[in-house]
């Protein structure tokens, strides 16, 4: 049993290292193409572009997300917004309706039907080339739209620009902690981009061209992660997505850890089950680094991190269980220090030089991609708390959320985006 679990331990190492080798040599190859821009910019063209913004129960929120599209530096005769509340309990209508007025802004209620719902109401009503989304609890950077426009004006062949996502005015070590994954995130997003495997345009300001829904269809439900699928469905028939990593959209984290549980069990049965969904693409060359490299990877991930969650609890039972016999056998020890010093059990059961060594050089490189995506977002890439904060809270909470996801996959059982979002809400 123990050289069973070595063996698997070594096998998911090399793979965690070979994605995070992968990822910087991409780096490497490709950092003189990384831009970020600091002023102002002005397009040769401005394109028509509509922004939706579904928004449930969000009343502490709306306006200011709205305001945020308001002082979008782009001219307002080519900006749209389409905000649809999807019946919302709270006074989030009473609070739209105040924007009403505004030219470029159409305000509707409909009956709950879930964002993806809401996101079709708009695209039926869509009169533009270029159409995104941007949550109901996101806020843009003033340039956000234009740095993303001239990705589309550069090529005709992106169908799709994803933002960089940066946690707003962290307040706890939650808070911090999730910071320091987004900013990860930013490179991680950036690297899949240059290898065309991104498979997530995320819900707070991904931009689209109008031919994607026209061609494609609209949103599907998606077990609530309909971002992941249009991303998934894109990449199917070989529409171009890319990250815009200097347009920064600010978003408000959970501040508590049942809001980030309910949270990552929806992202993560989503890419379960849109991973289930689309098992007919993995591993077929022609579907490009999304079949072949990033669904790979993430179940390469959900496994590890579920690996390492059990070959540690395995081991303290193991300990636990050596301790118990001893007790039974000769009766309580003396404690001394040298008890400790000679004791035979071997970390991990595993070579600890070994062991050491491979989580250092692991660790080293999700702190070094950390860094160079921070770099991407503020430009200075610094070493803080944050990091540790990152590591300590995701090692003790991750597996949990991450068993819950894989067993509600098992059964079906699909969390509730107005749930989550009315619970968010009401505790917020």
């Amino acid at each position: 049993m123990e050289s069973i679990l070595q063996t698997i331990f070594y096998i998911f190492s090399f793979l965690a290292m070979y994605v995070q080798v992968f990822f910087f040599v991409t780096y490497l190859e490709r950092k003189k193409d990384i831009v970020r821009r600091t002023d102002k910019i002005d397009l040769d063209e401005y394109k028509e572009v509509t922004i939706v913004v579904p928004c449930y129960n969000e009343e502490k929120t709306i306006a200011g997300t709205i305001d945020s599209l308001l002082d979008l530096d782009y001219p307002k005769d080519k900006l749209k917004i389409i905000i649809v509340d999807d019946g919302s309990r709270d006074r989030t209508w009473e609070v739209i309706q105040s924007f009403a007025e505004y030219s470029n802004i159409k305000v509707f209620k409909k009956e709950n039907g879930g964002k993806h719902t809401a996101l079709n109401f708009a695209l039926e009503r869509l009169e533009t080339e270029f159409v995104g989304c941007l949550d109901a609890d996101s806020f843009v950077d003033t340039y956000a739209l234009s740095r993303i426009m001239t990705y589309f004006a550069n090529d005709q062949h992106t169908m799709a620009v994803a933002p960089s996502i940066i946690v707003s005015n962290p307040k706890n070590i939650l808070q911090k902690a999730q910071k320091a994954e987004y900013d990860m995130a930013i490179y991680n997003k950036k690297m899949l981009g240059f290898l065309g495997g991104i498979h997530v345009t995320p819900g707070p300001f991904s931009i689209f061209r109008k031919k994607v829904f026209d061609d494609l269809g609209p949103y599907r439900k998606a077990h609530n992660t309909e971002d992941q699928e249009i991303a998934l469905r894109m990449q199917e028939y070989g529409y171009k997505i890319d990250h815009c990593p200097d347009a920064y959209v600010y978003t408000n984290s959970p501040n508590t850890i049942p809001k980030l549980y309910r949270q990552r069990i929806r992202w993560i049965y989503g890419f379960i089950r849109n991973a289930f969904d689309y098992r007919r693409i993995l591993f077929r060359k022609k579907y490009g680094n999304v079949a072949i490299f990033t669904i790979p990877s993430g179940i390469i991930s959900v496994s590890s991190v579920i690996f390492l969650f059990v070959f540690f609890v395995y081991n303290i039972v193991h300990v636990i269980q050596k301790l118990l016999i001893r007790f039974d056998a000769i009766g309580a020890p003396n404690i001394h220090i040298k008890n400790f010093t000679s004791t035979s059990f071997d970390f991990f059961f595993l070579s600890t030089k070994t062991a050491i060594f491979t989580s250092f050089v692991l660790y080293g490189m999700v702190i070094l991609g950390l860094l160079l995506g921070r770099r991407m977002a503020d430009g200075k890439g610094r070493i803080s708390f944050d990091i540790v904060y990152f590591f300590v809270v995701y090692s003790v909470i991750a597996p949990f959320w991450l068993l819950k996801a894989i067993w509600n996959a098992v059964q079906s059982k699909e969390s509730s985006w107005t749930l989550e979002r009315a619970v968010s809400s009401k505790k917020g």
